[in-house]
């Protein structure tokens, strides 16, 4: 799933490359995705794009104050941007273009979605605060306001493994099931520490470990295509994704605990005291 890092990137593309230029025509190819009808998606043909920005997993192309493409890419969307835009027909349901946006310079870019679960979702709106998703943000942990004080107290209070809490987007916008495992490998803490349990110097580890990584990350898809972020993205995963693999930290065996739909994945020299984790939901270390 594309978190902060990777549409950050996609912003920082499509700000240097679709703003100031007019959309010409948008092509539905996934009528599911498209989450919304009044303004239709006919409304952005003729519109400048004037700004791209992001909030919290959610890209926003912003056509001057009162007219907004929102998309969320959900765990298997992705941006696939042309120099050239393909003339081919896109039939509906035959393809895993859910939207096409072509632009006035011949470029443009498709919404695409893998899989048969289909989660990607666009909004064309007036305020991008009209999408659910984006009204029940948290804070932007690298925002300048987000201070080791409001992460502590994100978490007092709070009694829920601190795995869940890092993925919760109405806590903390933006970080997702890969970045969460790299934050926590990086803090040396269980996934399944409460949050509201934490020491001041697990906390203050924690809320580093959450700066680093992510500005990291941020960085490193700085100046990249969109063609290139996942690569890069998987390149600088220590743990996440790696199961069976050593540890670049301490060289033990990186495990993962499974969940239906996912999995998470750790070091447990590195944060569980050596013990593996029991691979359900709600465990808690083995004894």
């Amino acid at each position: 799933m594309p978190e902060m890092p990777e549409v950050q990137g996609l912003t920082t593309f499509l700000t240097e490359r679709a703003v100031g230029r007019t959309i010409v025509r948008t092509t539905v190819g996934a009528i599911a995705a498209l989450k919304t009808y009044d303004p239709p998606n006919t409304a952005l043909h003729g519109a400048e794009i004037t700004a791209a920005s992001r909030q919290g997993k959610f890209l926003v192309l912003s056509c001057g104050a009162e007219l907004h493409l929102v998309f969320h890419l959900a765990k298997a969307g992705w941006l696939r941007w042309y120099e050239t835009l393909p003339t081919t027909l896109i039939k509906p349901g035959k393809s895993p273009i859910a939207l096409r946006v072509a632009l006035d310079d011949e470029s443009g870019f498709d919404l695409t979605e893998a899989g048969t679960k289909k989660s990607l979702a666009v909004y064309v709106v007036r305020d991008p605060q009209e999408v659910p998703g984006i009204a029940r943000l948290g804070p932007d942990p690298l925002e300048s306001t987000f201070t080791r004080e409001v992460f502590g107290g994100l978490l007092r209070g709070r009694r829920t493994q601190i795995k869940g809490l890092l993925r919760d987007q109405s806590v903390i916008a933006g970080i997702g099931n890969a970045y969460s495992d790299e934050i926590l490998h990086a803090a040396r803490m269980s996934p399944y520490a409460i949050a509201d349990k934490l020491g001041d110097d697990e906390v203050d580890r924690l809320f580093a470990a959450m700066q680093t990584t992510l500005t990291d990350a941020v960085a490193e898809a700085s100046g990249k295509p969109p063609a290139d972020l996942k690569d890069a993205k998987r390149r600088g995963m220590q743990v996440h994704a790696r199961r069976g693999e050593a540890c670049p930290v301490c060289g033990d065996t990186v495990r993962s605990v499974f969940f239906a739909d996912r999995s998470l994945e750790y070091c447990p020299t590195c944060q569980t005291g050596g013990k593996p984790l029991a691979d359900r939901r709600l465990s808690r270390l083995l004894k």
